[in-house]
This record gives C-alpha cells, sequence and structure tokens, in this order.
C-alpha cells in the first residue's frame, strides 16, 4: 500500500455498502478492503436483525468470525468438527461468540432491535450459505448418499430458489418460522462454564466474496 497516494482512504461509511436488506428491520452492511484500502487483515458485518431472524447456516473457508453483540440479544450456533457437537453462545451487549475458520455456524436474534457486529480476520471474508449448498447439490445425490426419499426431498427444497442470507424468507408462511419462534427453543451454552469465567449477486466456493 502506497500511503503517499492521493488514493489512500482512512473511513467510511458502511451503509454506502448494503450487502443484504430483507427489510427495514433486517440487514447487513459491509466492509472489506475493497471499500477501505487501508484495511489490513481485517473485514466486518454490520448485522441487524428482528427476533427470530437468523443469519442462515453458513461458511467462510477463509476466515474467522468474532460476533460481537452491540444491543438486543442472539444466540451463536456451530458446530465442533473434532467433536461433532452443537454448540449454543448466547450473547447480550458486550460478549462475543468466536468461531473458528470453516467451522459450520448460524446466528439467530433472540430479541427485537439486535445488533450485531461480525469481523473477520481477512481482507474479504469468503462464503459459502447453507441455502446454496441445498438448492445445488442434486436431489438424488441427497437420496443416494443418505437413504433418503428423493420426492420428498426435491418437494421440501423446492422453495429454495436463491441464496438467502437472513433467514426465514420474507414470503414464509410456516407458522413454525413466524415470528413466534421463542429464546426458549435454542438449548443455550452457559458462556461462564464454557470459557472459564443492493443485495449482492451470491457464488458459492472460493468466490463467494461478502
Amino acid at each position: 500500500m502506497d500511503f503517499t497516494s492521493p488514493s489512500v482512504q482512512y473511513s467510511y461509511d458502511l451503509r454506502n455498502n448494503p450487502l443484504m436488506r430483507k427489510d427495514d428491520r433486517n440487514y447487513i452492511n459491509s466492509l472489506s478492503v475493497k471499500q477501505l484500502n487501508t484495511l489490513g487483515n481485517v473485514s466486518l458485518l454490520d448485522i441487524f436483525l428482528s427476533k427470530s431472524n437468523i443469519v442462515e447456516p453458513h461458511t467462510h473457508q477463509n476466515a474467522s468470525e468474532l460476533v460481537y453483540c452491540i444491543s438486543g440479544a442472539a444466540v451463536v450456533s456451530l458446530i465442533n468438527p473434532f467433536t461433532k457437537k452443537l454448540v449454543n453462545i448466547p450473547i447480550s451487549p458486550g460478549q462475543v461468540g468466536n468461531i473458528p475458520q470453516g467451522w459450520w455456524h448460524y446466528e439467530i436474534a433472540t430479541v427485537d432491535n439486535t445488533h450485531l457486529l461480525a469481523i473477520f480476520d481477512a481482507p474479504i471474508p469468503e462464503f459459502i450459505a447453507g441455502s446454496d449448498m441445498l438448492r445445488l447439490t442434486p436431489a438424488e445425490i441427497l437420496s443416494h448418499s443418505y437413504c433418503l426419499d428423493e420426492a420428498l426431498i426435491k418437494e421440501a427444497l423446492a422453495p429454495i430458489t436463491k441464496t438467502v442470507v437472513i433467514g426465514p424468507p420474507a414470503n414464509c408462511h410456516q407458522r413454525h418460522h413466524a415470528q413466534d419462534y421463542e429464546q426458549s427453543n435454542i438449548p443455550h451454552t452457559n458462556l461462564r462454564d464454557q470459557n472459564g469465567y443492493a443485495q449482492q449477486q451470491w457464488v458459492i466456493g472460493n468466490g463467494g466474496h461478502l
């Protein structure tokens, strides 16, 4: 980086770079080296969620993710690939949940007006969405791999026609996915016990930059 260049940038307004917008209460703004060229090995997502909305299950193949709760409350859930166990981390203002690089995870708001900051140790975080894995893997492969009914798989996955990012989709009418989703439905992991104290076009794989 040539810091004598007139193109050097030291500040940026994330509101100028919306990543995904579901509605006025559920949206994500992003910052990477593409927007702020003096960034080093860091980037972030500014996440706003209302109760029961979820940043869909996904993975970042090139970055770890630190999720900081600014306001509201959320549960950060991840699958530990070494223990084969699901870990649920409730966070409230001032608390964080950390997801190691490449681990499968998701975040769900448990109250309205939840504001999260997701910080990555990469200048441009990469992203593989669960919705893409489900809609792009042929139903016959899922059926054959797991001995499942192919017709039922096709029927169940048919509504997933694009990358979701924030779920449930705005056109979802299933009652159990709606605003009635309660915090009590999410198993909690005690933080103290655990620690000892312009929607973008999405692609999967290495091209799936946030």
